[in-house]
């Protein structure tokens, strides 16, 4: 299969390591043929987050003009990815390059659980780890099961993290909480953007959490700041960082 490699903005400009990361993951994977077209640009959402549709929409038409000819899209991010799975349909109407984006592009950890449907990780991770669920990754993308949903739900993220030996998963006492970030909200609200960021942190804390995770860069960038700020003995990896050999 040919697979596109989308690096969202903050991974490319702050966090290079975890792209880097990702491509070292697929990169094990015989059957599949993965590319970095260097073409590619802001998915646009952070102008879609707030209300700029006539900004971000040459952004999709971008976005689509360069992915649609590839099997699968892969990307870093859970967020970037439900920007083209459940917004960018407003920009199109029966288009058929778009109709096969939104069924083929895939966060990291969905694509390995659900596409490449991974066994095992032959490295080990002796620490352990507290999972972050991200907004979008976990209500948009149902990558977790979020507290207001009834009935088994199978967490991908999870599932994968416990494919690595060594690796302790810490219980949290509220595992499906916004850690305060959401964009421009940071900004915008900064104090109570802090008190979720810190409360969030407590819970990891408490759980005994050595190395912090989530899927998305933002979040993590988020939760650092507070964690250096405050002196706390956390340790911020983003997903791929901890799956890659």
């Amino acid at each position: 299969m040919r697979v596109a490699l989308f690096i969202p903005c903050y991974v490319d400009q702050f966090f290079p390591q975890i792209g880097l990361a990702t491509l070292r993951i697929l990169e094990r994977f015989e059957n599949v043929e993965i590319e970095f077209p260097e073409a590619q640009t802001c998915c646009g959402q952070p102008m879609a987050n707030t209300g700029c549709l006539d900004d971000a929409r040459p952004l999709a038409k971008r976005f689509v003009d360069i992915f649609s000819e590839y099997d699968h899209v892969v990307s870093p991010s859970g967020s970037c990815v439900s920007m083209v799975r459940n917004h960018f349909e407003s920009f199109f109407h029966n288009d058929e390059r778009y109709e096969h984006l939104s069924k083929h592009t895939w966060e990291l950890c969905e694509f390995l659980s659900d596409v490449i449907c991974v066994e095992r990780f032959e490295h080990s991770f002796p620490h352990k780890v507290g999972l972050h669920n991200s907004c979008h990754g976990l209500r948009e993308l149902r990558l977790e099961k979020c507290s207001e949903q009834v009935g088994e739900h199978p967490g991908k993220v999870r599932h994968l993290l416990e494919k690595i030996d060594g690796l302790e998963l810490v219980d949290l006492k509220r595992d499906d909480e916004c850690c305060g970030f959401g964009g421009t909200f940071a900004v915008a609200e900064e104090g109570v953007s802090i008190l979720m960021g810190a409360d969030r942190l407590d819970d990891h804390l408490q759980a005994g959490t050595e190395i912090l995770t989530a899927t998305d860069a933002s979040c993590l960038m988020h939760l650092d700041g507070i964690i250096r700020r405050r002196k706390l003995p956390l340790r911020t990896l983003h997903i791929a960082e901890i799956l890659a050999p």
